[in-house]
């Protein structure tokens, strides 16, 4: 059993904009995941599998999960391990590449996904991207945003340097501050509902990791599984593809996107967002109906 917090309830009450209902999957290893679980669940119905990134939980999708519905999709949107409503492992240490990754790939098995569109952005891109060329029955399409794949073989951008040595100068980040001046059009309410799982640092643990285990070598955790990512999409991918970017982002927004399209086999021009930055989610429902309208074409 590995020892982990749990945010209580009743700091989710509330929030706006996010009226779903929690689901939950317990572990063999004793932790608890958070998923969201929106729309049909009879077998056969298209699933849009929405993954997050740092410091965000699925609050982040809030705005799409409604497009994906009107469409006739079921959502699922799960919390990593140390984010959102689900568990936290108090020891830095459990949180690795492989850890957050079985931890999605179990969820999918649980939960008997097929037909899945796979939509991600930052964290839900890096380990994402690296699950569907060991699962290709399960996966028809990719909605990808702000993202990269993490190879160890390509030296890491000025921009992530300076978030990860930002993000390792606050062990105590103010997630709400953070949104808010990343994205200056949300409301105080919404920006500290993206603070609401974490109450105190102790809290902030997986917060802590993420920009840690970016693979900056070669035979850094995850760099051979996203190496092995890469040949996949560029050789062997055959679902359809969208991308949509965030253009004023600094970190990974279009340098980094037009690498990573140059990877996406038969990958189109993406959606440039002149607006949005780096939590590219909160360009909300245009993302989407952009997407389905490119993937029905």
């Amino acid at each position: 059993m590995i020892p982990a917090l749990r945010t209580p309830d009743d700091r989710f009450a509330n929030l706006p904009g996010y009226p779903f209902a929690p689901h939950y999957l317990q572990g063999a290893n004793g932790l608890r995941m958070h998923h969201l679980d929106e729309g049909p669940k009879a077998s056969g119905a298209p699933v849009a599998l929405c993954l997050h990134g740092q410091p965000t939980w699925s609050y982040l999708y809030r705005k799409m999960i409604p497009a994906f519905l009107a469409a006739g999709m079921r959502v699922v949107a799960p919390d990593f391990f140390g984010f959102g409503r689900s568990d936290k492992p108090e020891d830095e240490a459990v949180y690795t590449f492989e850890f957050h990754r079985n931890s999605i790939i179990a969820l999918i098995e649980a939960l008997g996904l097929k037909r899945i569109t796979l939509v991600c952005q930052d964290w839900g891109g890096l380990i994402g991207l690296t699950i569907p060329m060991d699962m290709q029955d399960r996966f028809e399409r990719l909605l990808v945003m702000n993202t990269a794949l993490g190879t160890g073989d390509v030296p890491l951008g000025e921009g992530f340097l300076a978030w990860r040595a930002f993000s390792n100068s606050k062990p105590d980040m103010d997630i709400a501050a953070l949104m808010k001046r990343a994205v200056p059009s949300l409301t105080e309410a919404e920006a500290a509902a993206y603070a609401a799982p974490y109450p105190d640092a102790r809290y902030k643990a997986g917060v802590r990791r993420f920009p840690n285990l970016v693979p900056d070598r070669p035979d850094a955790g995850g760099a051979a599984l996203s190496r092995r990512a890469r040949d996949f999409w560029s050789t062997t991918w055959a679902g359809k593809s969208f991308m949509a970017v965030g253009m004023t982002d600094p970190v990974l927004g279009p340098p980094a996107m037009r690498a990573l399209r140059a990877t996406i086999r038969n990958c189109p021009p993406p959606l440039e967002l002149a607006d949005a930055g780096h939590f590219t989610q909160e360009a909300g429902a245009v993302i989407v109906e952009k997407a389905l309208e490119s993937f029905s074409a």
